[in-house]
Protein backbone atom coordinates (compact mmCIF):
# COMPACT_ATOMS: atom_id res chain seq x y z
CA UNK A 1 0.00 0.00 0.00
CA UNK A 2 2.76 2.71 0.73
CA UNK A 3 4.47 1.85 -2.35
CA UNK A 4 1.48 2.59 -4.14
CA UNK A 5 0.78 5.70 -2.34
CA UNK A 6 4.63 6.53 -3.09
CA UNK A 7 3.58 6.05 -6.78
CA UNK A 8 0.91 8.61 -6.79
CA UNK A 9 2.68 10.85 -4.68
CA UNK A 10 5.51 11.49 -7.82
CA UNK A 11 2.66 10.91 -10.33
CA UNK A 12 1.10 13.64 -9.05
CA UNK A 13 4.26 15.94 -8.61
CA UNK A 14 5.09 15.20 -12.15
CA UNK A 15 1.88 16.10 -13.56
CA UNK A 16 1.99 19.39 -12.08
CA UNK A 17 5.43 19.88 -13.16
CA UNK A 18 4.99 19.18 -16.28
CA UNK A 19 2.23 21.42 -16.95
CA UNK A 20 4.16 24.20 -15.42
CA UNK A 21 7.07 23.50 -17.75
CA UNK A 22 4.69 23.39 -20.57
CA UNK A 23 3.43 26.79 -19.29
CA UNK A 24 6.73 28.47 -18.89
CA UNK A 25 8.32 27.64 -21.95
CA UNK A 26 5.00 28.59 -24.28
CA UNK A 27 4.47 31.98 -22.19
CA UNK A 28 8.20 32.48 -22.80
CA UNK A 29 8.43 31.43 -26.61
CA UNK A 30 5.17 33.90 -26.74
CA UNK A 31 6.98 36.92 -24.74
CA UNK A 32 10.90 36.74 -26.13
CA UNK A 33 10.46 34.72 -29.03
CA UNK A 34 11.55 31.07 -30.55
CA UNK A 35 15.01 32.13 -31.81
CA UNK A 36 16.67 31.28 -28.23
CA UNK A 37 15.74 28.67 -26.05
CA UNK A 38 14.57 31.22 -23.43
CA UNK A 39 11.69 28.86 -21.58
CA UNK A 40 14.53 26.33 -21.01
CA UNK A 41 16.96 28.58 -19.91
CA UNK A 42 14.29 29.98 -17.72
CA UNK A 43 13.02 26.70 -16.49
CA UNK A 44 16.23 24.75 -15.58
CA UNK A 45 17.34 28.28 -13.96
CA UNK A 46 14.22 28.55 -11.87
CA UNK A 47 14.06 24.62 -11.43
CA UNK A 48 17.43 24.51 -9.66
CA UNK A 49 17.10 27.45 -7.17
CA UNK A 50 13.44 25.99 -5.97
CA UNK A 51 15.49 22.32 -5.67
CA UNK A 52 18.45 23.91 -3.48
CA UNK A 53 15.31 25.91 -1.63
CA UNK A 54 13.38 23.02 -1.25
CA UNK A 55 15.63 20.20 0.09
CA UNK A 56 17.62 22.64 2.34
CA UNK A 57 13.91 23.78 3.90
CA UNK A 58 12.83 20.32 4.10
CA UNK A 59 15.92 18.78 5.64
CA UNK A 60 16.64 22.14 7.83
CA UNK A 61 13.85 24.08 8.65
CA UNK A 62 10.82 21.66 8.59
CA UNK A 63 9.60 19.99 11.74
CA UNK A 64 7.43 16.91 11.35
CA UNK A 65 5.75 15.40 14.05
CA UNK A 66 5.28 11.62 14.79
CA UNK A 67 1.29 12.23 13.59
CA UNK A 68 2.14 14.45 10.56
CA UNK A 69 -0.03 13.15 7.11
CA UNK A 70 2.56 13.58 5.56
CA UNK A 71 6.10 11.68 6.05
CA UNK A 72 9.34 14.25 4.97
CA UNK A 73 10.72 11.44 2.12
CA UNK A 74 7.15 11.33 0.97
CA UNK A 75 6.77 15.00 0.10
CA UNK A 76 10.82 14.82 -1.27
CA UNK A 77 8.84 11.93 -3.76
CA UNK A 78 6.05 14.38 -4.77
CA UNK A 79 7.83 17.99 -5.17
CA UNK A 80 11.91 17.01 -5.63
CA UNK A 81 11.59 13.84 -7.19
CA UNK A 82 8.08 14.25 -9.37
CA UNK A 83 7.61 17.95 -9.70
CA UNK A 84 11.00 19.54 -9.90
CA UNK A 85 11.92 16.68 -12.11
CA UNK A 86 9.18 16.84 -14.47
CA UNK A 87 9.69 20.85 -14.35
CA UNK A 88 13.39 20.85 -15.50
CA UNK A 89 14.81 20.27 -18.54
CA UNK A 90 18.33 18.95 -19.00
CA UNK A 91 17.80 16.88 -21.70
CA UNK A 92 15.79 19.25 -23.24
CA UNK A 93 18.84 21.80 -22.75
CA UNK A 94 21.41 19.14 -24.73
CA UNK A 95 19.20 18.85 -27.20
CA UNK A 96 18.35 22.73 -28.01
CA UNK A 97 22.30 23.38 -27.82
CA UNK A 98 22.59 20.32 -30.15
CA UNK A 99 20.15 22.33 -32.17
CA UNK A 100 22.24 25.47 -32.21
CA UNK A 101 25.34 24.09 -32.94
CA UNK A 102 24.19 21.85 -36.20
CA UNK A 103 22.77 25.59 -37.44
CA UNK A 104 26.16 26.99 -37.03
CA UNK A 105 25.08 29.22 -34.30
CA UNK A 106 28.50 28.23 -32.09
CA UNK A 107 28.63 31.42 -29.81
CA UNK A 108 24.86 30.70 -28.83
CA UNK A 109 25.36 27.63 -27.94
CA UNK A 110 28.37 28.28 -25.92
CA UNK A 111 26.56 30.92 -24.04
CA UNK A 112 23.38 29.04 -23.70
CA UNK A 113 25.77 26.24 -22.36
CA UNK A 114 27.97 27.90 -20.13
CA UNK A 115 25.56 30.23 -18.56
CA UNK A 116 22.41 27.80 -17.67
CA UNK A 117 25.47 25.57 -15.68
CA UNK A 118 26.91 28.67 -14.27
CA UNK A 119 23.17 30.54 -13.25
CA UNK A 120 21.88 26.82 -12.20
CA UNK A 121 24.57 27.00 -9.49
CA UNK A 122 24.57 29.67 -8.28
CA UNK A 123 20.75 29.47 -8.23
CA UNK A 124 20.90 26.46 -6.14
CA UNK A 125 23.35 28.12 -3.94
CA UNK A 126 20.64 30.98 -3.78
CA UNK A 127 18.17 28.73 -2.90
CA UNK A 128 20.05 27.64 0.01
CA UNK A 129 21.02 30.86 1.13
CA UNK A 130 17.23 31.59 0.99
CA UNK A 131 16.19 28.43 2.84
CA UNK A 132 18.17 29.46 5.58
CA UNK A 133 17.52 33.05 5.87
CA UNK A 134 15.93 34.63 8.77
Amino acid sequence: MRLLMQIGLVALGSAIGGLARWGVGTAAARWLGPAFPWGTFFINISGSLFLGWFSTVLTERFVFEEGSWIRPDDLRLMIAVGFTGAYTTFSTFEYESHGLLRDGDGLASMTYIFASVFLGLVAVRCGILLARWR
